[in-house]
């Protein structure tokens, strides 16, 4: 049995859809902006933080002043990359 050159390719069927269980569809926890956002900040308050220790020599100093840095970093970084 062969094909009728003029007649059209039949359609490609889709496969049925699943039944929807009513849950809703999962979003990621963070989104990309925010993790850029939150990464920056991260390696910002840890460069600082590096930079701090090896002038201080006072890892209280470093851990302070890295998350002063991260969490002062983070809004300025959400308007620049936003």
């Amino acid at each position: 049995m062969s094909r009728d050159p003029q007649s059209p390719l039949p359609a490609r069927s889709e496969p049925p859809s699943t039944p929807s269980t009513g849950l809703p569809s999962e979003s990621p926890l963070l989104s990309l902006h925010a993790a850029v956002v939150f990464l920056a900040a991260f390696l910002i308050g840890l460069i600082m933080g590096g930079l701090m220790f090896l002038h201080e020599k006072s890892v209280p100093a470093a851990v302070a002043t890295g998350l002063v840095t991260a969490g002062g970093s983070v809004s300025v970084l959400h308007k620049l990359i936003g």
